[in-house]
């Protein structure tokens, strides 16, 4: 398997530095094959470089212009999003088998070409981060000895595998150092990352816990400061029904608005209770409108994502107000069942019950339930028949809290 087919599951900022990190290290390679063709062209033009490494004849200089081409190349492949690594792997496996020849045919492991082997152990580490990337390059100290070997005056056996034993050991240590180097970058990184998330995640605290003190202080205490006037304005109009029924509603209307906000006020804080939530607004609900609601609650809650614990809540308030307004009930019963792979809320009453197929024009409650069971991802039923009650049925799958986006990369 070449390097680049590992699978590994990297956040999409992480993605982008990776492939930063990979280009300029692409870009030392391409500048290292450009130094390497420059010692080439003096072992091409000086006598005494001429004889050690064997070179005479057009052949070499054609070479040494192949190269030039084939780096260049090799270069600009190697920024291609879908196949820049797998050509640069594969062009350099080439470059080992040119660097091959020449070492043979300039003396084996006492070529002076010999030290090159141990520049492209280090392009592979660099450019691959891979163990199975380093394999081609220590490939090439077994090969050279069989390929010298096979040459008339050859040095023992045992000369060369001392030399192989030595050159493998500055191969180690040379990968060593660059894996040592990339995970304290690595690690590093991840700290940053760590601390940035962190930063980030205090000032959202921070903002959140503001909102949550000015609502709570200026919103808060000027609709409290509206049900204190209505409060008074009943003594008033005790007289007039008519007009204490009207502030009753103002005063009602204040109630559900302050409610709003301490709820709002809650979840900012990050301190929002599910359970506690629907107990409040069953509560409440008796409370107001006189008509009993009996809450049940079956399993362990669980701590969900924000939009789904808003969503069942939401779902139980839009319920109850229907209730209050349409159904003339004398009695509701609301069940909660927390389970693994389920989460089931049931409002059922008692009172005149409708035709789900026929909702009056511009009454949006059931339209609203609906889109919010789908953001919820859950899904929402509703049996119900003149003269029958309502039951509404709401199942939702438990979702993780949520996490940093993941992405699914090749490196």
């Amino acid at each position: 398997m070449a390097p680049n087919q590992g699978v590994v599951v990297i956040g999409a900022r992480e993605v982008l530095r990776l492939r930063e990190r990979y280009l300029t290290r692409a870009t030392a390679v391409f500048y290292a094959r450009v130094a390497l063709l420059t010692l080439g062209l003096g072992a091409l033009l000086i006598p005494s470089w001429n004889r050690a490494f064997a070179l005479s004849g057009p052949v070499p200089w054609a070479l040494f212009v192949a190269g030039l081409v084939w780096a260049v190349a090799c270069q600009t492949m190697a920024a291609h999003p879908m196949h820049g690594r797998r050509v640069m792997f594969v062009t350099l496996i080439l470059d080992l088998a040119v660097l091959l020849a020449l070492i043979v045919r300039s003396g084996g492991l006492e070529s002076p070409a010999m030290g090159v082997q141990l520049l492209f152990t280090i392009f592979f580490a660099l450019l691959f981060p891979n163990p199975v990337a380093i394999v081609p390059p220590l490939l090439m100290l077994p090969a050279v000895i069989l390929a010298s070997q096979l040459l008339p005056g050859s040095p023992p056996l045992a000369v060369e595998v001392m030399r192989l034993a030595w050159l493998a050991a500055l191969n180690g240590v040379a990968v060593y150092v660059i894996v040592y180097l990339t995970s304290r970058e690595e690690q590093q990184t991840r700290e940053i990352v760590a601390l940035e998330h962190s930063l980030k995640d205090m000032a959202i605290v921070e903002e959140r816990n503001r909102i949550a003190r000015d609502i709570h202080d200026g919103l808060g205490a000027s609709l409290s400061g509206v049900i204190i006037q209505a409060e008074y304005l009943l003594t008033l109009t005790k007289k007039d029904e008519e007009l204490q029924t009207e502030v009753k509603e103002l005063k009602t209307g204040a109630e559900e608005a302050i409610d709003e906000v301490r709820r709002a006020v809650s979840m900012w804080r990050d301190d929002f209770q599910l359970v506690p939530q629907l107990e409040n607004t069953c509560t409440t609900f008796t409370s107001r409108h006189k008509v009993p609601v009996e809450l049940k609650v079956q399993g362990e809650a669980q701590k969900l994502p924000e939009a789904q614990e808003l969503g069942i809540f939401r779902i139980l308030q839009e319920c109850l107000t229907n209730i209050a307004k349409h159904a003339k009930a004398s009695r509701v019963e609301v069940g909660v069942s927390f389970a693994s792979d389920a989460i089931v809320l049931q409002i059922a009453d008692d009172g005149a019950g409708f035709d789900p197929n026929k909702t009056p024009k511009n009454h949006y409650g059931l339209i609203n339930m609906r889109e919010r069971a789908k953001k919820a991802g859950g899904e929402v039923s509703i049996d119900s028949a003149p003269g029958k009650g309502t039951t509404v049925r709401l199942t939702v799958k438990p979702q993780p809290l949520p996490r940093p986006l993941d992405v699914v990369v090749h490196i």
